[in-house]
C-alpha cells in the first residue's frame, strides 16, 4: 500500500476541500492518521467494525484493547451512548471540546470491535480545528488510537506517523506538531463513582474542581497493568506503552542524589561500550558530564516537559540508545500524567535514592 501524505496549508483554518479526501476514505472504511490538540491519531470509523479491525492490524493492536471514538459535535454522543450520567455531563460542559475522554455506556450502534468487546464507548471531542473538520467532513465518528506502532512512544509529528504507518495506512494528514504532547485524560462515568483510568492535561484537581468532590484514580495508575486475564476499560491501562527501544529506568528522590545515581550508572554503562541516553530537565542539564543528554523542558513549565516527552524517547531511539536514564517528575497536576507515561514506558523499573 502506499502512503499518501498532504500537508496542511492552514491547521487552525482547514481547508475543506483538503480534506474532502481524506474524509471521503474515513468514511468508507480506510485508514487516516491525523492531528489532534493530544497527539496524531489513526483514524477509521467507529461504526464499521472492518474498519475498527484495520486500526488492530495496522498497529500491532491487542483486540481487547478498547478505541476511542471521537465526534465534533455535542449532538453526535447521543446515537453512541444509553444514558449521559451527571457526573459525564459536568465534565462535557467543562472540558469539551479538549483533552478529556469520558466512558459511557454504549448504544447497539457501537460495535464491540470498537469497544473491545465491552458494553462501554469512550468518546473524545478533540478541540484541534483540523480535527473537528475531519470528522464533521466524514459524517461519522472516528475511531482514532495513537498513530504508532502498539507500545512504541506515541506521535507528535508527522514523521514520527511516516516511521511507523507508511505503507500500512492510506494517508497521513501533516498539520505539523501537536500541542499537548501526551494522550488525553480518561475518566469512566459508567459506573456509580466517576474514576480517572488514564491521567492527561485535564488533571484530577481540575476535575475534582467541577465535580465538587475528589475523583480517585484507578489502582491500576499506581500498581501496574492489569492482570492478563482483565479487560481493559481505557486504552494504555493493560499493556506495555510508550516505550523506547532502549532499556529505561527512572531515578526518584532529591536532585543532588538523582543526578549523582544517574551519573554513576551512566558511567558504568558507558565504560562497558554501551551508547547511554540520559533524560534531564533545562535546570539539570549542566550537571551531567557523560551519555546523550537531552533536557525535556522546564520544571517551572509541566506543558514544556509533556510535549517534549514522546519525541526525546523517539529521539533516542534514532541515536540507537541501549540505555535511559531519566529524572522523575511531580505526581501532581500534569505531572502525574507525565510520571505515568513515563513509569509505562520504563516498564515501572523505578529507582529510588
Amino acid at each position: 500500500m502506499n502512503t499518501k501524505r498532504i500537508i496542511l496549508k492552514d491547521r487552525e483554518n482547514p481547508d475543506s476541500e483538503q480534506l474532502k479526501e481524506p474524509a471521503n476514505i474515513l468514511r468508507e472504511g480506510g485508514l487516516v492518521a491525523f492531528p489532534t490538540e493530544t497527539v496524531y491519531g489513526l483514524g477509521a470509523n467507529a461504526l464499521n467494525e472492518e474498519a475498527a479491525k484495520k486500526i488492530y492490524e495496522a498497529k500491532g493492536r491487542p483486540s481487547d484493547n478498547p478505541l476511542i471514538a471521537h465526534i465534533a459535535d455535542f449532538d453526535d454522543l447521543l446515537p453512541l451512548v444509553t444514558e449521559v450520567p451527571e457526573a459525564g455531563r459536568k465534565l462535557m460542559e467543562a472540558f469539551w471540546p479538549g483533552p478529556l475522554t469520558l466512558i459511557f455506556p454504549k448504544s447497539s450502534l457501537v460495535p464491540y470491535g470498537t469497544t473491545g468487546g465491552l458494553d462501554t464507548v469512550a468518546v473524545r471531542m478533540p478541540a484541534d480545528p483540523a480535527a473537528s473538520a475531519l470528522i464533521r467532513l466524514a459524517g461519522v465518528p472516528i475511531a482514532a488510537p495513537s498513530a504508532n506502532t502498539s507500545g512504541r512512544p506515541s506521535p507528535t509529528t508527522a514523521d514520527h506517523v511516516w516511521q511507523d504507518m507508511n505503507g500500512k495506512i492510506q494517508m497521513i494528514v501533516d498539520g505539523g506538531a501537536v500541542g499537548i504532547g501526551v494522550e488525553s485524560t480518561i475518566i469512566d462515568v459508567s459506573g456509580d463513582e466517576p474514576m480517572i483510568l488514564r491521567p492527561g492535561a485535564v488533571t484530577q484537581e481540575m476535575a475534582s474542581a467541577v465535580l465538587g468532590k475528589e475523583i480517585c484514580l484507578d489502582p491500576a495508575i499506581i500498581s501496574g497493568p492489569l492482570k492478563a486475564d482483565v479487560k481493559p476499560k481505557a486504552p494504555g491501562m493493560k499493556y506495555k506503552h510508550y516505550a523506547p527501544k532502549a532499556d529505561l529506568t527512572l531515578v526518584e528522590g532529591n536532585t543532588e542524589a538523582v543526578v549523582s545515581a544517574i551519573n554513576r550508572m551512566t558511567e558504568e554503562k558507558l565504560e562497558a561500550g554501551y551508547r547511554v541516553g540520559v533524560i534531564c530537565t533545562d535546570e539539570t542539564s549542566d550537571l551531567y558530564p557523560g551519555g546523550i543528554v537531552r533536557s525535556i523542558g522546564t520544571r517551572l513549565k509541566e506543558e514544556s516537559v509533556a510535549h517534549n516527552l514522546y519525541a526525546v524517547l523517539r529521539e533516542f531511539d534514532d541515536l540507537d540508545a541501549d540505555y535511559i536514564f531519566s529524572e522523575s517528575f511531580s505526581r501532581s497536576h500534569l505531572g502525574q500524567a507525565i510520571m505515568n507515561r513515563l513509569t509505562k514506558a520504563a516498564g515501572y523499573h523505578i529507582i529510588k535514592v
